[in-house]
C-alpha cells in the first residue's frame, strides 16, 4: 500500500537505492534471515518497512501504524517533545545488545543506523550465491549454560534463540618452526596436545591456564551488570565477596605477566602471545589477563558454536526482537552530529538534516568517532584526553573473501586456522600473521554446492592505503591479496589459488567506509604495557545523558567483550532513567572512584 510518502513494502522485496559499491554493494537483505524461511529454530518473520527519501524505519507487521511514525516523517522531523528514553547510534552487536535489554525493561527505544542492515562488523553480504561474514565467524557467548553466554541470554531477552553448531576445534595454529597445535573444544584435549609439543612445560602450562580458569569461574559465578552501578556492585560483592575480590586481584594484571611466572620455554610464551593476538590484537604482555581468562577459558566452557545461516543472523534475530518490544531501527541514517543542551547529550542530527531527541544518547560508534566527529567542537572530557593517552587506534585488516572448489580442502580441514609461518617478531607486523575461517566447514548452507567460503583476514594500517590513485589502490590490493593467498597455498592448502571461483578484497579504507569506523580500526590497543584493563572506561562519559558501548569501552574487543558491554551500559542507562534502583550518593561516590583508579593506568 502507498500512504502518501510511506511506502509499505517485505524486506525480501527491498532492494536498496544507492548502496555503495564494490564491497557489501550487493543486496545484502535477500537472504534466508528475512525471506521467512526459518534459520535453525529462529522463524525470522517478514518486515513491513517505511521508506522514505532517505532512511527507513523497520517494524513487525504487527507494530505498524500510520499515526505512530508519523512522527518521523522526513518533512517535518520529531519535535523535542517526542523523546524517546534512548536513542541508540549505530547496531553492532554492543548497540543492539544495550537497544534490547533497555526495550525489555520498558525504555522506548530508536537506534539508527548508517548501512541498510543491522550487525556492523557482526554483519553479512551476499555475493553470487556465497553468504560472508563481515568480521570473524568464531562465536562466543553463545551456548547454553553459565552466565558469559552472553549472545544466548540477549536472544532470550527478546524471545529468541537460533540453532547454532558446535565448533570441535576452536583454531588451529600453524606457527614457527613447524609448530601445529589445535585448540580443542575438551579442554583435557588441548591441555594433553600442548604439553605434547613441551612436555618440560607441563607444570607452567597447567597453572598459567588454571589462573584462566580462576578468572573464568569467578565471572561466570556472577549476574553481569554495571560495574558502575554501586547497588548491584554492592550487592554481588556480598553474595560473592570471593570472586569479586579475584576479579579486583586481576584488574590491573596483564597475561603476559602471569605467563612468565610460570612459563621458561620462550616459544611456549610465544605461543601464549599468538593465543593473546586473537583475543586483542596485541602481545600477552599488552593483554588483559580478565579478557585472556574469559575467552580462553569459555572456549572450552561453553565452545565456539556458529549460528546456522551465518553471523549475521544474530543481529536480524536481535532487531525483530528489539522492534518486537515496541521499539524502532532506522536504518540508511547517518548521524552526524550529536545535539547538546546546556551541556547535555538531548539528541542527534542526521546528515538529512532531521533530528530525533531522547532522555539518553548510546554511542556505539569508536570513542574516537563520537568525541572526534558526531561531538566536533566541542571541549574533549577530561577522562577522554586520559583514555587517548593511554590507548591508541588498533590496526584495520585487509581482508579477502574467497569462494573455491571444496576439493581443494581435505575433508578434516578445522574451520578457523592461524598462520604465522617463519618469524615470531612477525606476530604483529602488517600482514605478519593470517586468520583463516571457513565457516562452511560447519555450515555448507553459506556456499553453493561443490564450493567452499575462506574469509581471509590480516592487520593492515590505513596509512598504507591512503592517497593512492584508483588504479595503483586496484593493483595494491591484487598484489598484496595474491601474497597472501600463496602463504596460505604454500602453508595448508597445496593448489589453493587455481580453485578460486570468486575473490574479494577489502582493505582498512573498506572497514572505515562501510563500518563507519576511524580509520577502519577494530577498537584500542595500550600505547605501552597497560596495567590490566584499569585505563579502560565504561559506558558513562563526561558529558551528561551520553554513553558509549562497544569495542572501546570496558571489557574491549570481541563478540563476548561487546556483549558484555551493552548489557552494562543498558543496566547503568535504566538506573539513570528510573527503570532500575539508583542511589545518588553512592553513584557519584562510586563514579569518582573508577574514575581515580582509571588516572593509575
Amino acid at each position: 500500500m502507498n500512504l502518501g510518502c510511506y511506502q509499505t513494502i517485505l524486506l525480501n522485496k527491498f532492494v536498496p537505492r544507492n548502496v555503495e559499491t564494490k564491497f557489501l554493494s550487493c543486496n545484502p537483505s535477500k537472504s534466508a534471515h528475512s525471506n521467512g524461511k526459518k534459520a535453525g529454530s529462529v522463524k525470522l518473520k517478514y518486515f513491513q518497512v517505511i521508506q522514505r527519501k532517505k532512511g527507513f524505519t523497520l517494524r513487525s507487521k504487527s507494530m505498524l501504524s500510520v499515526d505512530s511514525v508519523v512522527e518521523i516523517d522526513r518533512k517535518e522531523g520529531i519535535g523535542r517533545e517526542s523523546k524517546y528514553d534512548a536513542i541508540v547510534i549505530g547496531s553492532g552487536i554492543g548497540g543492539l545488545v544495550a537497544a534490547t535489554q533497555l526495550a525489555v525493561k520498558g525504555a522506548k527505544v530508536l537506534v539508527v543506523e548508517k548501512y541498510v542492515i543491522p550487525g556492523g562488523s557482526s554483519g553479512y553480504y551476499q555475493r553470487d550465491g556465497y553468504t560472508f561474514d563481515v568480521g570473524s565467524s568464531v562465536m562466543f557467548g553463545f551456548s547454553d549454560k553459565g552466565n558469559l553466554n552472553l549472545i544466548t541470554q540477549a536472544l532470550a531477552a527478546v524471545g529468541r534463540e537460533m540453532e547454532v553448531i558446535p565448533d570441535p576445534t576452536t583454531v588451529h595454529f600453524h606457527l614457527p618452526n613447524n609448530l601445529s597445535v589445535r585448540v580443542h573444544k575438551e579442554y583435557s584435549e588441548f591441555i594433553e596436545e600442548l604439553t605434547s609439543r613441551f612436555p618440560h612445560e607441563k607444570e607452567g602450562i597447567l597453572k598459567f591456564y588454571g589462573e584462566c580458569w580462576k578468572i573464568f569461574n569467578a565471572l561466570n559465578s556472577l549476574q553481569l551488570k554495571s560495574l558502575e552501578e554501586p547497588i548491584y556492585l554492592f550487592g554481588q560483592f556480598f553474595q560473592k565477596p570471593l570472586e569479586c575480590l579475584t576479579l579486583a586481584y586481576y584488574l590491573p594484571q596483564n597475561a603476559g605477566d602471569i605467563a612468565r611466572k610460570y612459563v621458561k620455554d620462550p616459544q611456549l610464551l610465544s605461543f601464549i602471545d599468538a593465543e593473546c593476538f586473537i583475543v586483542s590484537t596485541v602481545n600477552a604482555l599488552r593483554t588483559p589477563m580478565i579478557n585472556a581468562g574469559m575467552v580462553l577459558c569459555d572456549r572450552h566452557f561453553g565452545g565456539i558454536n556458529y549460528p546456522v545461516g551465518g553471523v549475521g543472523g544474530i543481529a536480524q534475530s536481535l532487531a525483530e526482537g528489539l522492534i518486537d518490544q515496541g521499539s524502532e531501527i532506522l536504518y540508511r541514517a547517518n548521524v552526524t552530529n550529536i545535539i547538546l543542551d546546556q551541556g547535555k547529550a538531548v539528541g542527534v542530527r542526521l546528515s538529512d538534516g532531521r533530528e530525533f531527541f531522547a532522555r539518553t544518547i548510546i554511542s556505539n560508534a569508536t570513542r574516537w568517532d563520537t568525541f572526534g566527529k558526531l561531538l566536533k567542537g566541542e571541549n574533549l572530557p577530561e577522562e577522554e584526553e586520559n583514555f587517548q593517552k593511554v590507548y591508541v587506534k588498533a590496526p584495520s585488516f585487509l581482508s579477502i573473501h574467497m569462494g573455491v572448489k571444496a576439493d581443494v580442502l581435505p575433508s578434516d580441514t578445522d574451520c578457523h586456522h592461524f598462520v604465522l609461518e617463519d618469524n615470531w617478531t612477525r606476530l604483529e607486523e602488517p600482514y605478519g600473521s593470517i586468520f583463516l575461517s571457513i565457516p562452511t566447514v560447519l555450515d555448507s548452507s553459506l556456499a553453493p554446492k561443490g564450493r567452499h567460503i575462506l574469509h581471509i583476514f590480516t592487520t593492515s594500517s590505513i596509512e598504507d592505503w591512503e592517497g593512492l590513485p584508483p588504479k595503483e589502490y586496484e593493483a595494491k590490493k591484487e598484489q598484496i591479496a595474491e601474497e597472501i593467498i600463496g602463504r596460505l597455498e604454500k602453508k595448508i592448502f597445496p593448489g589453493l589459488k587455481s580453485s578460486i571461483v570468486f575473490k574479494e578484497v577489502g582493505t582498512p579504507k573498506t572497514h572505515r567506509r562501510f563500518l563507519a569506523r576511524d580509520m577502519g580500526t577494530y577498537g584500542p590497543m595500550p600505547r605501552e604495557i597497560p596495567k590490566g584493563l584499569l585505563g579502560m572506561p565504561f559506558n558513562t562519559t563526561g558529558i551528561r545523558g551520553l554513553y558509549c558501548v562497544g569495542d572501546s569501552c570496558f571489557p574491549g574487543q570481541g563478540v563476548i567483550a561487546v556483549a558484555f558491554s551493552g548489557v552494562m551500559c543498558a543496566h547503568r542507562v535504566a538506573a539513570d532513567i528510573g527503570l532500575e534502583k539508583k542511589s545518588l550518593i553512592l553513584d557519584t561516590v562510586l563514579l569518582r572512584l573508577l574514575g581515580w583508579l582509571r588516572t593509575l593506568a
